[in-house]
């Protein structure tokens, strides 16, 4: 798919978390388009250094889940750079389960990586906008299901209810920072963790096409083509919103 829309983000600093693969590569993929230059923080290696040689990236290995991995993320970023002007709040993880079968373990892993990871990089990387004065942009990464609930993906429906809030808070908190934040949230994307999740026969992928007007599944470019908007001077009136993709 060919894009021709520019968003200006030459010389602008970006960490995108789970950039390594599906919809976050895209994000990678569509800020270097732009001039941004990107840090791609992901707990696979293998993908995100490949992604980082392709695209004349930075990868640190970074597990959103875990403080010092988010401490670490953000220091190595501004060493790096100097600066922070654009989080992609991506990484995410589903556990799929019948309600009834869903363990504690499941669901406290997918609300770690989720919602505590979007609020531990959120808060730190904030913190270091906020000081350095100079304002930014955070795009969280939701989904339909944060409002659309799917009955075999509890976890990850909670989870994104949550990011909505999490969005909404942070954009009330941030505001006098000149912060602005926001969350897409995206349906049904062709990638791999839909591959997994929902789409998991032809039955399942008639009753998500159904439900959805333009009847295709959509592509990650599309979704990354959001989140640069609002990471742009395009959006500098917009804070608080959840975009559907």
């Amino acid at each position: 798919m060919t894009r021709h829309i520019s968003f200006g983000l030459e010389g602008r600093v970006a960490i995108v978390t789970g950039g390594a693969q599906g919809i976050g590569e895209a994000c990678v993929r569509r800020l270097r388009q732009e001039g941004a230059q990107v840090v791609i923080a992901d707990v696979a290696s293998e993908a995100g250094n490949r992604l980082a040689g392709e695209t004349g990236s930075a990868f640190i290995h970074a597990d959103v889940g875990n403080k010092m991995h988010v401490d670490a993320l953000v220091a190595q970023t501004l060493q790096r750079h100097g600066r922070i002007d654009i989080l992609v709040n991506n990484a995410g993880i589903f556990k799929a389960a019948p309600f009834l079968e869903v363990t504690e373990a499941d669901f406290d892993a997918v609300l770690r990586v989720n919602l505590k990871g979007a609020f531990l990089v959120g808060q730190a990387v904030a913190r270091e906008m906020a000081r350095l004065g100079q304002g930014g942009a955070i795009v969280n990464m939701s989904s339909v299901n944060g409002t659309l609930a799917i009955p075999t993906i509890a976890s990850y429906n909670v989870s994104k209810g949550g990011m909505n809030q999490l969005t909404r808070a942070m954009a009330l908190a941030l505001a006098d920072h000149r912060i602005r934040v926001n969350a897409v949230a995206p349906g049904t994307i062709a990638t791999e963790l839909a591959a997994q999740s929902v789409l998991t026969s032809e039955e399942a992928r008639l009753k998500i096409l159904s439900r959805t007007p333009m009847k295709r599944l959509g592509e990650p470019a599309e979704v990354a083509d959001v989140v640069c908007w609002l990471a742009s001077d395009a959006a500098s009136y917009v804070t608080g919103e959840i975009v559907t993709v």
